[in-house]
């Protein structure tokens, strides 16, 4: 009974999971819940909802009691007449009927359904249905003076290079008269040939003096890049004997 021991035996009451479930396990099984909550109601029909049987009763119930047909049934009235309808012996039978009944006529033309026969091909004969355009589109009467012959005219006139290039007038201007006199100051004044013609004069009349300062400068700066000069050997100079 010493502290230690009392503490071990408190905890290890506290951790035993039978001693934590202990009660749980006695009161589990003693809930009492009515049997029309909404819960339990809701239950039941997912289960009758979800239930295969529940589900295929009413055709297991049909499948049981048999088939019953009658002969007038509106099934088996479309039944025949769409079997009628797909006989190939049903769809000839009034062909064959007829076939041997048919009158003979003296001429093609007297005959109804020849006759409507070859109407039907000329109709979609394209030979005779452009025949009457053939026959009557080289015969086209165009008045001289209509608008649209008038607008071509025009048209062709304004696209051609010669009425293009034709001069619409021939102007006669007198030699005092003040525009032309204008018009000669304005070209002078544009005229690369007169800005220079006063320069003319003084071309090929260049003098350059044999001993002016520029002649003598390019002398010496000759003489100053001249390799050969520059190279000059040492034996090829003067000697200059020093007193």
């Amino acid at each position: 009974d010493t502290p230690p021991v009392v503490l071990a035996k408190v905890n290890s009451q506290q951790i035993s999971e039978s001693l934590y479930r202990e009660a749980w396990d006695r009161e589990k099984a003693q809930i009492n819940i009515p049997l029309d909550t909404p819960e339990i109601l809701l239950s039941k029909m997912n289960a009758v909802n979800v239930s295969h049987k529940h589900y295929t009763g009413a055709w297991d119930d049909a499948k049981a009691k048999g088939y019953d047909f009658k002969v007038d049934a509106l099934s088996f009235k479309h039944a025949k007449s769409s079997r009628e309808i797909a006989s190939e012996y049903k769809y000839k039978q009034t062909y064959e009927r007829q076939k041997g009944h048919y009158i003979g006529t003296p001429s093609v033309k007297e005959d109804p359904k020849l006759s409507w026969a070859a109407r039907v091909m000329k109709m979609q004969n394209d030979r005779l249905y452009k025949k009457a355009y053939h026959s009557s589109k080289a015969n086209i009467t165009i008045p001289y003076e209509m608008v649209a012959i008038q607008a071509a005219k025009q048209g062709q006139a304004i696209a051609s290079d010669i009425d293009y290039h034709h001069y619409l007038h021939q102007w006669s201007c007198l030699p005092d008269q003040n525009d032309v006199i204008q018009a000669k100051k304005a070209y002078q004044l544009q005229s690369d040939n007169l800005y220079k013609s006063d320069l003319e004069w003084l071309r090929g009349i260049g003098w350059m003096p044999e001993g002016s300062v520029d002649v003598i400068r390019v002398k010496r700066a000759q003489d100053l890049v001249n390799d050969r000069l520059y190279k000059l050997r040492p034996d090829a100079l003067k000697f200059t004997s020093i007193p």
